[in-house]
């Protein structure tokens, strides 16, 4: 699949939209980057005009026609010169006005364009940035969950402990990765652009005025809400439960996390809309260092309860890790002297904020489904679904990061007028997003039985747990590509910050055949049936999305996307085979996921080669680029 365009920084020589760049005099500089690998656009000097509106200098203006100093044809200044003449003399008032531009009655002057979009060593550095951050943030959680098994074993403490777990894994989702951002992110983008545009006023700060309270005070509610209602949820949420007063404390100090992640996921697409990256990739580090002290330090005094104070106490460093960077962005003046007229506060579009709530809780609503059918089945069944969930959707988390940075560039097309160029970033993220999940995928495929055993087998977390939780983890693998796709998909539907119902209907659909689906295969096949129906319910959505964004969302060509789908998914078949082989021959768990691993690897990247993938064109190229820094830098 090609594209006419990078999505990113425009080619030498021309601006976005194919356009040859204006010449810059001393006034008009290149966008830098931030210190912490964000954008900050700069270029020619404008001054307001009469009622707000930004004008070009007077060294932007038309430059002179040659032999003459008088401006070419169609300027606002004169009216049509022949090269080499003067300018003949206006006619007098009394007589009719020439043919073509009237000197008296100048042009209006074009709108004033934004920021050049990001260049694609910027998105390259953010990515980078937010990727070691996730990383980091991920073996965080590894040592989270870790230290959970270790401390706590896989019985039914940790059961217990897992159902109030399921208050930040709905406040996560709804809150910050996806319902709030997919609302926030296009209305901050939005008044960035008007705000570039010379609207009165500073829209951006209008935005969070008419925003933030509200939204506030409706977290501090909810939360409320369900730290009273803690009884009557457990019981819903997880009726088997053999001892659920341990949940119900459990589920009081995880409520807090509605207002703690509601603020948190304010910041973090406020930030992200000004292409600022380096806070928002920090929250789940310092969320996940709570966790891990709290075990440790009140683990002996209030057993699995010393868990969820450290989600309490997490939460509240996600807000205090990004407060400071957002209100130096609210603070930075808007570069339009002369404006004091002050714009009215912007209230949020209630609609989309609905649908995208809606989407985000009813994707979300897999987890509660899961518990739900496994809250029946022997002690265990909910850990086992949990430990083989959180190592399954590590590649799927990964292969996310990229269109964390690219959501607001997407938003930022589309708000200024530029379809093409969002299209064209979709496009080349569905590609890059599917080769490394599905190189993710076939490896955990090969490999899961290594993986459990190497990751939590120690403690009270026995050599059977790790063969139950090694044959999930393989069942949930096949959902992987089905969750990236929808988390890419959603992005292009959302981008362009109307309400729209359809992601909100095929995520339902997806939902129902779970439900169905993991009703009637957890009798015969336990928790591997319920990661079974997770698997086909996302890949049902990821189906319809793909058939119907184009239509709704980011105008993506389907027939070109799933021709350059294919090709990566057949270099995944082959080499989770190959891979699965590999890691069976040495004894050793440790050697068996290397080599298993390594083959995966090459196996994959070579099919994908062949095969042509744009994905794994793309990975080749980083990582040899890579390599040659590395090697520069060492040997220099």
């Amino acid at each position: 699949m090609t594209s006419r365009t990078t999505g990113g920084a425009p080619g030498p020589g021309a601006d976005a939209a194919g356009r040859p760049p204006a010449q810059t005099g001393p006034e008009g500089t290149a966008g830098t980057t931030g210190p912490d690998g964000t954008a900050e656009g700069a270029g020619p000097k404008r001054t307001a005009g009469p009622g707000g509106v930004a004008l070009p200098s007077a060294r932007s203006a038309v430059p002179p026609a040659p032999g003459t100093g008088v401006p070419r044809t169609g300027s606002a200044l004169s009216p049509t010169t022949a090269p080499g003449h003067h300018a003949p003399a206006p006619p007098p008032p009394t007589s009719p006005p020439p043919p073509g531009p009237n000197p008296r009655s100048p042009e209006p002057a074009p709108p004033t364009p934004g920021p050049a979009p990001p260049s694609g060593r910027f998105l390259a550095r953010a990515t980078l940035v937010t990727a070691s951050l996730s990383v980091a943030a991920a073996l965080l959680g590894l040592v989270r969950d870790q230290s959970l098994a270790r401390l706590f074993g896989a019985g039914q403490d940790t059961d217990a402990f897992l159902v109030a777990w399921t208050v930040p894994e709905f406040a996560a989702t709804l809150l910050i990765e996806e319902g709030l951002a997919f609302a926030l992110i296009p209305a901050f983008s939005a008044a960035l652009a008007r705000r570039a545009q010379g609207a009165p006023g500073d829209p951006v700060r209008s935005l969070a005025a008419g925003t933030l309270p509200r939204l506030a005070l409706a977290f501090t509610a909810v939360g409320a809400l369900l730290a009273l209602a803690a009884p009557q949820f457990v019981a819903v949420l997880a009726p088997g439960l053999p001892v659920p007063s341990l949940a119900v404390d459990c589920t009081r100090l995880t409520a807090t996390c509605v207002l703690t992640f509601g603020l948190a996921g304010y910041c973090s697409a406020a930030l992200r809309a000004h292409r600022r990256f380096l806070a928002p990739a920090a929250i789940y580090v310092v969320h996940n260092i709570g966790i891990v002290t709290a075990m440790y330090a009140l683990g002996g005094h209030w057993g699995v309860r010393s868990a969820a104070f450290g989600v309490a106490a997490g939460g509240c460093l996600m807000v205090v890790i990004q407060l400071p960077s957002l209100v130096r962005e609210l603070r930075r003046p808007s570069g339009r002297a002369g404006v004091k007229a002050a714009a009215a506060t912007q209230p949020l579009d209630v609609p989309l904020l609905a649908t995208v709530l809606l989407f985000a809780l009813c994707r979300q609503s897999q987890v509660l489904i899961e518990r739900f059918l496994a809250s029946g089945l022997p002690a265990g069944a909910i850990s086992h679904l949990n430990y083989a969930q959180k190592v399954a959707q590590l590649p799927m988390t990964m292969s996310l990061m990229l269109c964390t940075v690219t959501f607001p560039v997407v938003a930022r097309a589309l708000a200024d007028g530029d379809t093409e160029r969002a299209r064209d970033r979709v496009e080349r993220d569905l590609a890059l997003a599917a080769c490394l999940v599905l190189l993710g995928t076939a490896a955990v495929v090969a490999c899961a039985p290594e993986l459990v055993g190497l990751l939590f087998q120690r403690g009270a977390f026995t050599a059977q747990d790790t063969a139950a939780t090694a044959g999930v983890m393989r069942v949930y693998a096949l959902g992987l590509l089905g969750q990236t796709l929808t988390g890419v998909l959603v992005r292009a539907c959302f981008s362009a910050g109307r309400a729209t119902w359809y992601p909100v209907a095929a995520m339902t659909a997806g939902i129902i055949a779970t439900s169905w689906l993991g009703a009637w295969a957890v009798g015969p096949w336990g928790v591997e049936g319920i990661a079974a129906a997770n698997a086909a319910g996302i890949t049902l959505t990821a189906v319809l999305l793909l058939a119907g964004t184009g239509r709704r969302g980011v105008p993506i060509r389907t027939g070109p996307v799933l021709r350059e789908l294919s090709r990566p998914l057949r270099a995944a078949t082959v080499a989770a085979v190959a891979g699965a082989q590999a890691a069976a021959l040495p004894s050793a768990p440790l050697v068996g996921l290397t080599v298993g691993g390594a083959t995966v690897t090459v196996v994959f990247l070579l099919l994908g080669r062949a095969l042509d993938a744009q994905g794994c064109a793309t990975v080749l190229r980083s990582v040899r680029t890579l390599t040659r820094r590395l090697t520069h830098a060492v040997l220099r």
